[in-house]
């Protein structure tokens, strides 16, 4: 562990796993905290909005929670996953046709092509509701993305908390309309969840169930295209290596946070109560971890992500079907920037060339 103001980090693997077992001693109380307090202008918008984040899902623990997860994880069971994948892989190769006249051109952004689009569509596939135009979601969830795991100055604040009242009453709109239906909205409204309540979960989920599988996605691309292996990526089972090794070694998510309920241990470690806990979820496994390294990337217990294994599901099958159209593909242009927030990384643009290397 080392101590790092204002969070103790915990990257061994084990300890990263105790503290997310430890539900009584490490609470997620602090996982959808502004890292940057938020300065007044920026409350006022938000308040303004009627805009709230009532613990439900991330930041809940409980009976609650539990019973809350189990609907929401009714809609990503391991069946509706497997029946989606033929959508995935034709999403894909419709995408990926479409880009053979611009690449005759030169370079194409592969974030833009497939990385961005595909992980909206099938969120929305499986959880009956609709998305926002593309472009707009996207601002929207990367705005939220760093107002709160940001260190956005009191001017950006204001920008991005315009964008999050935006996205805060869009969702308002949804929720109240989906009441009465077979949705994921309207299933949370008819299990007795408030109006509140329920945006404070689809905030986050709608943001998680597209948003960090689009960054996985672009990095998976980015390592693939980097290495003279891309070719065999096309086969199904390279690419599920290659995107599980991208989990081990730098997940789109690569920290969470905890917080400690009350005066404790960890590893041989006094921690006070309070004490703002800072989890290394990818990035701190040895080369010789166990074919389940990459599994911590999304994880442990009962905050563990329930959409795990369609997030490692559309990044493969997006990778084979990139390499299979295309395995002549490198990258092109300057190296891209990287969104660097303190629990979300991703290359912004992947650019992509045919031809020799």
């Amino acid at each position: 562990m080392t101590p790092t103001a204002p969070y103790t980090v915990v990257g061994e693997p084990d300890a990263v796993r105790e503290v997310m077992r430890r539900s009584d001693d490490f609470a997620p109380t602090n996982a959808l905290t502004s890292v940057v307090p938020l300065a007044p202008p920026a409350l006022r918008i938000l308040s303004r909005a009627r805009f709230a984040l009532p613990p439900v899902l991330a930041s809940a623990t409980g009976a609650r929670h539990r019973a809350v997860r189990k609907l929401v994880g009714a809609f990503f069971t391991p069946a509706k996953v497997a029946r989606i994948a033929p959508q995935v892989r034709e999403l894909a190769r419709e995408r990926l046709t479409g880009l053979e006249a611009a690449l005759a051109v030169g370079p194409v952004d592969l974030v833009r092509a497939v990385a961005a689009p595909i992980p909206p569509i099938i969120m929305a596939a499986l959880t009956g509701q609709p998305n926002p135009e593309l472009d707009v979601l996207k601002r929207w969830s990367r705005d939220s993305l760093e107002l709160f795991w940001g260190w956005p100055d009191t001017e950006r604040q204001v920008e991005l908390a315009r964008s999050a009242a935006e996205f805060h009453l869009w969702l308002r709109g949804e929720v109240l309309a989906s009441r009465g239906r077979d949705s994921l909205f309207g299933v949370l409204h008819g299990a007795g969840l408030t109006t509140e309540e329920v945006c404070s979960l689809g905030y986050f989920l709608v943001i998680a169930g597209q948003e960090t599988t689009s960054q996985l996605i672009s990095t998976a691309l980015f390592r693939g295209l980097a290495d003279a292996g891309w070719p065999g990526l096309a086969d199904p089972a390279a690419a599920t290596a290659h995107v599980r090794h991208v989990l081990a070694t730098e997940s789109s998510v690569h920290t969470w946070r905890r917080q400690a309920v009350r005066e404790t241990v960890l590893d041989g470690t006094a921690l006070p109560a309070g004490a703002e806990i800072l989890l290394e979820l990818s990035g701190r496994h040895g080369e010789d971890a166990g074919p389940t390294a990459y599994s911590l990337a999304f994880g442990h217990g009962l905050h563990r992500c329930l959409g795990a294994k369609l997030a490692e599901l559309e990044t493969a099958l997006v990778v084979a079907e990139t390499a299979a159209a295309y395995p002549d593909l490198h990258p092109a242009g300057p190296a891209p920037d990287w969104l660097r927030l303190l629990s979300f990384q991703a290359p912004t643009t992947v650019l992509a060339a045919r031809g020799p290397r």
